[in-house]
């Protein structure tokens, strides 16, 4: 499958949208590893393309590569999404999150805090890089 723009955006909707669902459900206050399960199964529940817990390598002149470096989900092989629980989100996750994407050649991530009262407005963030630009449209 040719990866696009309109392709990255349906899936972003589709994520979304399984997100809400999981943040409407549980709430806020709950551990990240609680909303890591709940949202995998909200994934499966609606057919999205995921894997969770996905080794990121990491190459640096000669360390062997197993560093047990791993993101939370990569969806369609595009997405990164990572998740939080925590009251306020730091830069460092930001930088986190471009990091994953530039290692794992991923076009587009995801960062979201589930601990706030409205998820899409206060613990949500999307970001695109290089390969992102580089994309068709359609």
């Amino acid at each position: 499958m040719l990866v696009t723009r309109k392709y990255l955006d349906e899936l972003t909707y589709e994520i979304n949208g399984a997100m809400i669902e999981v943040h409407r459900y549980m709430g806020p206050g709950l551990l990240e590893s609680v909303y890591q399960r709940c949202l995998k199964h909200e994934f499966v529940l609606r057919g999205i393309n995921h894997r969770s817990e996905v080794y990121i390598p990491i190459q640096y002149k000669e360390l062997p590569e197993d560093l047990n470096f791993r993101c939370d989900f990569l969806v369609g092989n595009s997405i990164i999404v990572e998740l939080k629980s925590v009251s306020e989100v730091s830069p460092i996750a930001n930088a986190q999150l471009l990091n994953y994407m530039k290692l794992m050649e991923a076009p587009k991530g995801i960062l979201v805090n589930f601990n706030v009262a409205v998820l899409m407005s206060d613990g949500y963030k999307t970001f695109v890089n290089e390969h992102y630009a580089n994309l068709p449209f359609k």
